[in-house]
């Protein structure tokens, strides 16, 4: 099944807050993330909309839509999946 993954983001004084529109099927949730400058730096990326798309392709490839925590920071991917970082810095 395709996921749709739509990304919209904001950008304020600590980087950029994501929001995150996950439809599966008939099912939708919805994400809040925030996105520092230093995560960017640390995961290879210029582009928070794009590290964070990335990030959820990542996730869904591991957990459905509706494990995925409603709000969280970027890095805190790391804690479940140790292999995040060499992951999406070559994706």
């Amino acid at each position: 099944m395709q996921n749709a993954i739509d990304v919209s983001v904001e950008r304020d004084e600590e980087g950029a807050l994501a929001t995150v529109k996950v439809a599966v099927g008939s099912e939708t949730t919805e994400h809040r993330v925030r996105v520092t400058d230093e995560d960017l730096e640390r995961y290879g990326s210029s582009d928070a909309r794009d590290l964070v798309r990335r990030s959820f392709e990542f996730l869904l490839e591991r957990e459905p839509a509706s494990s995925i925590l409603p709000e969280f920071g970027i890095s805190e991917i790391e804690r479940y999946f140790p292999e995040y970082p060499s992951v999406i810095k070559t994706a």
